[in-house]
């Protein structure tokens, strides 16, 4: 069992609407830099930024224009469903790197992303990108039932998506691609399709009957991945159901399922880091409460690799 030490809630200074509470509750990916914390969630126009120092109120970046309905169900059939946050290495034409968030990929507009580029401090810097990322997940649905990707790693010189499964549909899977031409692509907001060049299916095992699936993922120097994943009881990538538990899990830069270990609580844990320390790896974890009036809360925790 791993044991989960809560770090602080994702509260926010300020909402930018009368209409809206004060935290973000649906984070989905996360990206921990040194001096700020950056996450995304899928029910959102904005990225969340927090300090990593304190326990201070964070605030919003806007990354799309416009707005969101507030009514649940009209929000979650509009929203971009940024399900996955990853950080784009220094380059020619990013010489500080970038964020890339990504659309799931599970409705016709959930293929966008957002491209976010950041200054030496690693701080936002100018506009956010939109980025049109069907190049790369439409030529997934000859692939997947139900395209859900819910996790994305620059792992040396490959891109790597996580697609999620469900109780019907129950393939999880890593999703490579070569990086140059996807990065080509990310920079100039669209690219031709893609193939992958490759896929690997994995099984994370299940809890009473219903699967562990990928949730989130992160890389470590080595190319070893940690992951985060949940057994929902849902049959399909588009609705939501009870969270029976939780799991994070290692996989090897072969693809090798080395690990998965059981959260002690059921939290539906969506945005993973990592930090390898010696033979422990410390960990970082937001959550998704499925209910906006819920702030989503941000753990640690530690494991051995």
């Amino acid at each position: 069992m791993i044991v989960l030490k809560k770090m602080r809630d994702l509260d926010i200074v300020s909402a930018g609407s009368n209409t809206r509470p004060l935290h973000l509750s649906a984070a989905s990916g996360l990206v921990c830099l040194d001096a700020i914390m950056y996450v995304v969630a899928d029910d959102e126009l904005h990225l969340g930024a927090f300090p990593t120092g304190d326990c201070r109120p964070g605030h919003l970046i806007r990354i799309c224009e416009g707005a969101l309905p507030d009514a649940k169900a009209e929000r979650k059939r509009r929203k971009p469903d940024f399900e996955a946050l990853t950080l784009i290495p220094p380059s020619k034409e990013l010489p500080h790197g970038a964020l890339l968030a990504v659309g799931s990929g599970s409705r016709p507009n959930r293929r966008t992303g957002v491209r976010v580029d950041l200054d030496e401090q690693g701080f936002v810097s100018g506009d956010a990108r939109k980025v049109d990322l069907s190049f790369i997940l439409d030529p997934l649905g000859e692939e997947f039932p139900d395209t859900n990707v819910e996790g994305a790693v620059v792992v040396g010189q490959e891109l790597r998506l996580f697609q999620r499964g469900n109780k019907r549909h129950t393939d999880n899977a890593i999703i490579r691609y070569p990086l140059e031409p996807v990065l080509d692509a990310v920079i100039s907001g669209r690219g031709n399709p893609i193939a992958p060049s490759s896929i690997a299916r994995l099984d994370l095992g299940s809890i009473q009957g219903v699967p562990y699936c990928f949730t989130d993922a992160t890389a470590l120097p080595n190319g070893d991945m940690i992951f985060s994943a949940v057994a929902e009881d849902t049959e399909d990538a588009y609705r939501d159901g009870a969270c029976l538990g939780a799991a994070i899990g290692i996989i090897d830069d072969s693809d090798r399922l080395l690990s998965v270990d059981q959260l002690e609580r059921p939290y539906k844990v969506e945005g993973i880091h990592a930090r390898l320390v010696g033979d422990r790896v410390d960990l970082l974890l937001v959550t998704d409460a499925d209910n906006p009036d819920i702030p989503a809360t941000l753990f640690s925790a530690t494991i051995d690799r």
